[in-house]
């Protein structure tokens, strides 16, 4: 019955500061110790306890990752030991003293040099500090936490840290750590305790503005040159081809044909490893749904208060939205008169887990090396094998029949010849790998300000909020891709350039090059990152970040141009 009793405690203490966010007089407060990191690298992170402090007089509480996302995230959360009880202040007094051996020194002295940060949460409000100063030639450390705790009713609204009583580092130096615990009403709503940590200031700068404008207007010049020059452009060319209709076969074959109209018994033939091209459509349309259904539950929820829960609700929408990857995906292999679904399906449906999972096991040894949180538990592996394996693949599995049977017959306005049409000679500027490369450059100029902003979210100490601008951009983002990939392919077709439907996925899909090219320079210029460890991790995820918005431009202007490409071809008659 004792350890029974004790056990139900314990229970309680960890459902009473987490779940419910409501508390009692006197009941118990928990401050949980997350992670210890130098202060310019917020992702590398290590167990608050790997260095050298020590624990209060409370009973320890274990404590389990709730959610996936957690563990992803590196969380480590510890039960500090103080016991701080609601609305109970606690006047200074010590709870703990580290003697410093010759590891425990050094180990401070280097947290200090490299200014490291920790992390702590009482009641899911993140707290932060410093772990100590340089002075001179000497090392100090701070020793005392000063809670300052606002409540509102029965909810804790506000948690504020000043560290105080600084204590030289010495070999052999027995240090004291003390804590006290100020309690005081507030005013603050508990919808509104989260608002503290954001920075408008920041966010919500005239260049965030100007950013927003700059790529309007862009659209709006982008979407008049669609409209004015080249539709003005295909009104000559139909009534050209409508003037060639009638004459005779002699006179059309004597005549200077071009444009193109000559490539219209290849325009929809097969492209070249098809299996590939499709499950990148496919991962792309799954993508770009995940993205917009993430954007907008945080528009309403504001998923970024709740720790994890951002990258949990992202988990979900692409686990259930596995089967618009088959679908799509599916649909277009069947199209082309692929043969191999299965080999297809299983593409589509692990080509984007692989990616990732293959670009974190790298980067996950190198954590381990380094004893940094991010390495991923040995059970997280598990549960992402298991999700990939019961859930993505099966609702693959159905969106790929789903496809096949509901939109897998060929509809081409045209007929492919048996036999390729010789392309011609162009011009250097015409191949499709230089159309590719120019592809990108506008649709990046529309976000690159956007991106500064998301990188600073990531690497830095800053809480991303500003959704509605992300919505916004991303939307500019998809208007301008559609835009400039339909004049590329245009310009390629009219070549005599039948190679359109890569040349159109690449094109857009070049907007990550330059996103990655650009995560260099803030790399160098933006951050003071160093070492091994660091490099990997920024490089390895600032990689998949970029894949990730890649596929996603590279099907949207692949959709685009595809629904040029087949208006175009019926409406101009063909024998």
């Amino acid at each position: 019955m004792k350890y029974l009793y004790i056990l139900i405690l314990l229970c309680s203490l960890v459902y009473c500061d987490e779940h419910t966010h409501t508390y009692k007089q006197g009941e118990q407060v928990v401050l949980w110790m997350n992670t210890v990191g130098p202060y310019h690298n917020r992702q590398e992170t290590y167990a608050y306890f790997s260095l050298p402090f020590c624990v209060g007089t409370k009973v320890t509480i274990g404590h389990y990752h709730e959610t996936l996302s957690e563990a992803l995230q590196g969380v480590e959360l510890e039960f500090s030991g103080l016991d701080i009880t609601y609305r109970d202040n606690v006047p200074a007094q010590q709870f703990c003293a580290t003697e410093l051996d010759e590891q425990a020194y050094k180990a401070l002295v280097y947290a200090v040099k490299n200014h490291y940060w920790y992390q702590m949460y009482v009641d899911d409000l993140p707290i932060w500090g410093i772990v100590g100063e340089i002075d001179g030639d000497n090392y100090y450390i701070w020793t005392h936490k000063k809670f300052d705790i606002g409540y509102n009713g029965n909810r804790i609204v506000e948690v504020n840290l000043t560290a105080e009583n600084k204590e030289k580092l010495a070999l052999g130096a027995k240090i004291p750590f003390t804590y006290e615990v100020n309690w005081k009403p507030s005013s603050i709503k508990f919808e509104d305790r989260f608002d503290k940590y954001l920075d408008p200031n920041f966010f919500q700068h005239r260049i965030h503005w100007f950013s927003i404008f700059n790529s309007f207007m862009m659209v709006i010049f982008l979407v008049g040159l669609v409209s004015m020059i080249l539709m003005r452009t295909l009104r000559k060319d139909y009534a050209r081809y409508s003037k060639d209709d009638d004459l005779d076969d002699l006179e059309k074959d004597l005549g200077d044909e071009y444009g193109w109209k000559q490539v219209h018994g290849d325009v929809f033939r097969p492209v070249p490893h098809l299996a590939m091209f499709s499950a990148l459509i496919g991962a792309g349309y799954q993508l770009t749904v995940v993205t917009l259904a993430v954007i907008i539950f945080t528009i309403f929820g504001e998923l970024y208060t709740e720790r994890g829960s951002l990258l949990s609700t992202a988990i979900f929408i692409y686990t259930l939205s596995s089967p618009v990857n088959g679908y799509f995906g599916g649909s277009l292999y069947a199209r082309m008169g692929g043969r191999l679904w299965i080999k297809q399906m299983l593409l589509s449906a692990f080509l984007l887990p692989v990616l990732v999972c293959g670009t974190a096991f790298c980067i996950n040894f190198i954590a381990m090396y380094y004893h940094a949180s991010r390495a991923l538990p040995f059970g997280s592996m598990i549960e992402v094998m298991s999700i990939c394996t019961f859930v993505i693949l099966p609702l693959t599995l159905v969106g790929t029949v789903l496809g096949r049977n509901l939109a897998g017959q060929p509809d081409y306005p045209c007929r492919i010849n048996a036999v390729p049409r010789p392309i011609p000679e162009k011009k250097w500027f015409m191949e499709p790998f230089i159309i590719i490369i120019m592809g990108g450059i506008l649709p990046f100029g529309s976000i690159f300000i956007e991106m500064y902003f998301i990188f600073t979210s990531f690497w830095a100490y800053k809480i991303y909020y500003v959704y509605g601008f992300m919505l916004l951009v991303f939307l500019i983002l998809m208007i301008v891709t559609v835009c400039v990939t339909i004049v590329c392919t245009y310009f390629l077709l009219n070549a005599e350039d039948y190679r359109w439907q890569w040349t159109s996925f690449l094109s857009a899909g070049s907007t990550a090059l330059y996103v990655y090219l650009y995560s260099f320079y803030y790399f160098l210029f933006k951050t003071k990152m160093y070492g091994l460890f660091q490099t990997a991790f920024y490089f390895g995820y600032m990689a998949l970040f970029s894949m990730a918005l890649g596929m996603i431009c590279g099907t949207v202007g692949y959709l685009g141009t595809s629904l040029f490409v087949r208006k175009i071809y019926s409406t101009v008659k063909i024998d």
